[in-house]
């Protein structure tokens, strides 16, 4: 019996403090077969940002090119750059026999999973493999008081950040699973569950 788990297109959205990326680190520790789809964007790199390791830094110019193409599976402009996911890197991902990971804010998910249901005709393997998760924060008082530890935020952006949570968990019933990280361990299993359920390991 063939036990290759299938292909998977996951796209994951949180808001700020909600631990998606240390959930997402996590995956890709345990799972080899899942591949971090890399985002565009023409904004310039920060700190210790690499070029084909945390984005795909590109000009304007070859931004809107791509664009032209119907190269992105979804894209935005936000604060005056631009921010897209390629599809050819993903369906690379998939032909391999890899699961592809996205991790991308409320709307451009709701992009991606328009272009997946709308666009593709049902044995296109991105839309084979799709799957969207939300991870919500056990409740905005909460959310509120891990922005206020990690320390990093003014109260000004911590308020703007818990406006944008209270709206994007406003569209948390348009992904097709919800996983609240109230304790990570918990999260993170409940993760795994869903994607091995739905990769046929389990």
């Amino acid at each position: 019996m063939d036990t290759k788990p299938r292909p998977l297109f996951i796209v994951i959205s949180a808001p700020s403090g909600c631990g998606k990326s240390t959930l997402i680190d996590m995956l890709l520790q345990e799972y080899p077969d899942i591949v971090y789809s890399i985002s565009c964007t023409t904004r310039k790199p920060r700190g210790e940002e690499e070029d084909g390791l945390d984005y795909h830094f590109m000009t304007v110019e070859r931004f809107r090119e791509l664009i032209a193409e119907d190269a992105f599976l979804e894209y935005a402009e936000v604060h005056g750059n631009y921010y897209g996911t390629l599809r050819a890197p993903i369906v690379e991902i998939l032909a391999e026999g890899h699961s592809a990971i996205l991790d991308i804010d409320v709307a451009g998910a709701a992009k991606v999973r328009h272009h997946v249901v709308h666009h593709l005709p049902p044995e296109d393997p991105l839309r084979l493999g799709f799957m969207d998760i939300f991870i919500n924060p056990p409740s905005l008082e909460a959310l509120r008081e891990r922005l206020e530890k990690r320390g990093t935020d003014s109260p000004e952006v911590i308020e703007r950040r818990l406006a944008n949570a209270e709206g994007e968990m406003s569209r948390a019933a348009e992904y097709m699973f919800q996983v609240t990280n109230d304790d990570l361990g918990i999260a993170y299993r409940r993760l795994c569950d869903l994607i091995d359920v739905r990769s046929g390991r389990m």
